[in-house]
């Protein structure tokens, strides 16, 4: 009996083995792999485009009166400033290339009296109420933040003259500026900038009223220059 159950267990044991061969594959699509975790990041801010903006600051330099006779000797002249700024910036990669223009109201003055025969007591008076420039930018971008170098032509009046009567020549003379500065996207139109410019007006002249400080003051020149340090904000379209 013992080895009669054992043949029927053996028998049956290979029938399911053969049976299980001859089933059709399971049906449906084979399960899927995990998907793959992929970090998100941040855009890239693009620095390109027109854009409007304002700017405000303090200016501080040296004016110059030379003549035949002994001269004034370098003085200083300082003020605060504000105005507008236009321009556009076009990014290649880090890099961005722009041009830029401003025009600014400005109050810069300076005054001396030295040497007294130069003006016969009273001051000889710098002053500059007004000041553009038309520059070109280069500058490195770090996503939303920009380092720039910048240089170009500047245009201005100067001022000279006899304080007190406080009468002056008044003539716009063109330069040259240069600076640098620094501009970061706070939203995604909007930037600030913080930038320095030394500014180079050249020589003007003080003929009319220079002459009333005596003969040796007539036709004096008159040298300018500044350095502007300066904040604005910029709406980028």
């Amino acid at each position: 009996m013992k080895r009669i159950l054992f043949a029927g267990v053996l028998a049956l044991a290979a029938g399911t083995q053969a049976l299980a061969a001859d089933l059709p594959p399971p049906s449906g699509p084979p399960p899927r792999a995990p998907a793959m975790y992929v970090p998100t990041t941040s855009p890239v801010y693009n620095w390109g485009g027109f854009y409007v903006g304002i700017n405000g600051g303090y200016g501080f330099g040296n004016s110059n009166w030379t003549a035949p006779a002994p001269t004034t000797g370098s003085f200083s002249t300082d003020g605060f400033l504000v105005g507008g700024t236009i321009g556009a910036n076009y990014q290649i990669s880090q890099f961005v290339l722009g041009v830029e223009a401003d025009l600014d109201w400005q109050d810069l003055k300076g005054n001396t009296s030295t040497p007294a025969v130069f003006c016969g007591g009273v001051s000889c008076q710098t002053a500059s109420n007004w000041l553009g420039t038309a520059r070109g930018r280069a500058g490195f971008a770090m996503d939303r933040f920009l380092i720039f170098a910048t240089g170009g032509a500047a245009f201005g009046n100067v001022e000279a003259g006899l304080n007190p009567p406080t009468t002056y020549d008044t003539s716009t003379e063109i330069g040259w500026t240069a600076g640098a500065g620094i501009e970061a996207a706070f939203a995604e139109n909007w930037t600030a900038k913080l930038e320095y410019l030394y500014v180079d007006l050249g020589n003007a002249s003080c003929a009319t009223t220079a002459s009333n400080c005596g003969t040796h003051a007539a036709g004096s020149t008159v040298s300018f220059t500044e350095s502007l340090v300066r904040l604005g904000v910029n709406y980028k379209f």
